[in-house]
């Protein structure tokens, strides 16, 4: 694609400058390809806006990236941070769905561009060998400075730039200026070969073809030129010719095959790359590399059709990435975030099979009230081939409006649609539901299509399946959960409190960790926080079981030793196999005072008025659960008011590859220099400072109370629960 093609693409001066500078950027790092990504402003999505070195068609599994997935530019984006890979095995090793898409040897980084105001997206590059396991520190300054630049463009830009349908194709380098007489005579030099010569541009075209090379191939020049091989080549239609292609094109490696020019000739094709594009040498085959041989070969299409490399390689993709679905959100998104742009399809109605009949659980491109006439139908309706595929099990294409209105006539006043696809979602023979591909022109379905999406049915409807289940399990859960924990915190005068429980990143969303304010009278509160062992559901109960211990010795007078003594022995009697930590603080508001006792928990920290912040001195007692006769220390300390107490547990602090001390003095030094005005906004930032990305791997809770001698009262603040 020249130059001028590529700026008539573009959709406006901000759109030719990044391409301009994405283009720059590659050819100055050493990279073979390169691509940019922008974030949605209405979903946290990262579209590919341009793809530079390859093909777009290679780039179909990553048009829409979604910024929770477990790609590099999508954790580059959400870490705010550069992600280096610098080898395959690295690569299968951390992004395993990424790894099966690109088999090759291959480097790579991905850079977040982050703006003066917000995050625009990222910048990803890819080199075509293995390199460092970590990059050099000019390779870092390089890479930051590409991506400020790319910011700064965006930043500056009079409007936001645009999310195109299809990437923009970027040419990796102008193509050099050379005298007519040159060209020619490099032209008669190739002509006088006794082998044929081919040049293809990084899009697979064909750019030059020598008489001799059109001879072998059978089609005349003029036929040849601007088009794909293995589309003009139907011999060459074929997965081998189109994978070496891809291996030859990412690799930057020279790569040889041989292939059966129907109904006798066998030639031989040996690709040499660079980054300008890739130069075939044809030859008619040796006997060595015929059949019996040892050499690659691929010979003519028979029988069943085989199906272009790139769609399998989407197959592939997509089948990984349904693995790392969770819920049936994910499913959902996956599907229409993938799924329609990998077939060009711009609508989708995903529906499941329930007490007989179809609910919709998600869809795109379809207006609310064309929903609402598809939503709940029976699986015997004749509105739609929809209950039809379901109970046959065998999927339906609808090209134009005609083939949809002679069986189904009434379909047609649904919607706009002008094709459709209904494929049914069918598991060991049990109906799931159908996903329903629809399109706002006639769309041909060719027999490999058609074979890739009835594949797809299947992926779908386990994974479907496996989200219902786990949902199921999630929402069980969570009820489980929320009916453990406090739903609010009531404090009395001069005391303003806050509390969050976040579960494991991973999990059932339930676990031992626990919290609890109880009022003991009008001017004392006793606070307690803790946490049993493990992430399940019997974790949870014994949680509850220990919750209600304490709060009703609390009650019943019984001092903090004696709270954390008696619940010892309850446990021993229910013989439980699990260990508690408890922190509980006895906070007589009247004077002042505090009074804790510990068995085995964190202490807590607490922010003076004067911003000095610091780990309350105690002498932890024994987990509970160990000896039915332990005692507990007892510490007692003033708190003066406008002082900040902050319990939490262990989840906390246990950032994987930092000890306890230095986290622990990270959050100290936080609580000493927040401004504390909100604390919910306060825990935010505690479980930020520790935890930027979110993704904590243990349970987590907060406690913060603050004496507030202003008489400011908190009164029913709901304790919130989820991702801070």
């Amino acid at each position: 694609m020249s130059r001028t093609a590529e700026a008539e693409q573009a959709t406006g001066p901000v759109d030719v400058a990044l391409d301009e500078t994405l283009a720059t950027t590659l050819r100055s790092a050493g990279a073979s390809a390169g691509a940019l990504f922008l974030l949605s402003a209405g979903e946290p999505t990262l579209h590919l806006a341009a793809v530079c070195g390859i093909p777009v068609e290679f780039a179909t599994p990553w048009r829409r990236v979604p910024l929770a997935g477990t790609a590099p530019v999508a954790e580059a984006v959400r870490r705010n941070q550069l992600v280096w890979v610098g080898c395959q095995e690295d690569l299968a090793r951390r992004y395993p769905r990424t790894a099966v898409s690109l088999p090759y040897q291959l480097a790579l980084a991905a850079v977040p561009l982050r703006g003066e105001r917000r995050t625009w997206g990222a910048l990803l590059l890819l080199w075509p060998a293995p390199r460092r396991a970590r990059p050099t520190r000019r390779e870092r300054t390089h890479l930051a400075t590409a991506a400020r630049r790319l910011s700064r463009l965006l930043d500056t830009a009079p409007r936001p730039p645009s999310l195109p349908a299809q990437p923009r194709v970027v040419a990796y380098a102008s193509a050099m200026p050379q005298p007519s007489q040159t060209a020619l005579a490099a032209a008669d030099w190739a002509e006088r070969l006794p082998e044929g010569a081919v040049a293809l541009d990084l899009g697979g075209r064909i750019t030059f073809c020598s008489a001799t090379a059109a001879r072998l191939l059978g089609r005349g020049a003029d036929e040849l030129l601007g088009t794909l091989p293995w589309r003009a080549l139907p011999w060459l239609d074929d997965p081998v010719p189109e994978d070496h292609y891809r291996t030859a094109l990412i690799s930057r490696e020279p790569v040889a095959f041989t292939a059966l020019r129907p109904p006798d000739q066998w030639l031989s094709f040996e690709l040499y790359p660079d980054g300008s594009g890739i130069s075939v040498r044809i030859t008619p085959a040796p006997s060595s590399t015929r059949p019996g041989s040892r050499s690659v070969r691929t010979g003519p299409r028979t029988g069943a059709a085989h199906e272009p490399t790139g769609r399998l390689y989407q197959l592939v993709h997509l089948a990984a990435a349904f693995t790392e679905s969770v819920g049936v959100r994910d499913v959902v998104d996956l599907v229409a975030g993938q799924v329609l742009p990998a077939f060009d399809a711009e609508g989708l109605v995903l529906n499941v099979a329930e007490a007989g009949r179809l609910k919709i659980i998600g869809h795109q491109g379809y207006a609310h009230e064309e929903v609402r006439k598809l939503d709940g139908l029976p699986l015997h309706t004749d509105l739609t081939p929809a209950g039809q595929v379901l109970l046959t099990g065998a999927p339906a294409f609808f090209r134009d409006r005609t083939e949809m209105g002679r069986l189904y006539p009434r379909a047609l006043g649904i919607s706009r649609k002008q094709a459709w696809a209904f494929l049914p979602l069918v598991l060991s023979g049990r109906p799931v539901g159908c996903c329903i591909l629809s399109y706002d022109h006639p769309h041909e379905f060719g027999a490999d299509e058609r074979a890739v999406l009835t594949s797809l049915a299947g992926l779908i409807a386990q994974a479907l399946d496996r989200a219902r289940l786990y949902d199921a399990k999630h929402e069980l859960a969570y009820s489980l959960q929320r009916s453990l924990l406090p739903r609010s915190l009531l404090a009395p005068d001069g005391l303003e409190v806050a509390a969050r429980y976040l579960p494991a990143v991973r999990g059932l969303d339930v676990g031992g960790d626990f919290y609890d304010l109880i009022r003991l009278d009008d001017r004392s509160v006793a606070a307690v926080i803790g946490d049993v062992q493990g992430h399940d559901a019997s974790s949870a109960a014994l949680m509850g079981q220990v919750r209600t211990a304490v709060r009703a010795h609390a009650t019943a007078g019984a001092a903090p030793d004696q709270v954390l003594a008696r619940t010892n022995r309850l446990l021993a009697d229910v013989e439980s196999d699990l260990l508690v930590s408890c922190l509980y603080a006895h906070l007589d508001l009247s004077r002042c005072q505090l009074t804790l006792a510990s068995a085995g928990h964190l202490p807590p920290l607490l922010r003076r008025p004067d911003r000095r912040a610091g780990s309350v001195p105690l002498e932890p007692g024994p987990l509970l659960g160990i000896d039915a006769e332990e005692r507990y220390p007892v510490t007692s300390v003033t708190v003066p008011q406008g002082a900040v107490l902050a319990l939490f547990t262990d989840g906390l602090l246990e950032v994987p590859g930092t000890d306890l001390d230095r986290t622990t003095a990270v959050l100290t030094d936080y609580l000493a220099h927040a401004a504390v005005t909100d604390l919910d906004l306060t825990i935010d930032g505690m479980v930020h400072r520790l935890w930027p990305t979110g993704e904590h791997t243990d349970d987590v809770a907060v406690l913060l109370l603050r004496l507030d001698g202003t008489g400011h009262r908190d009164t029913g603040r709901a304790a919130r629960r989820g991702s801070a």
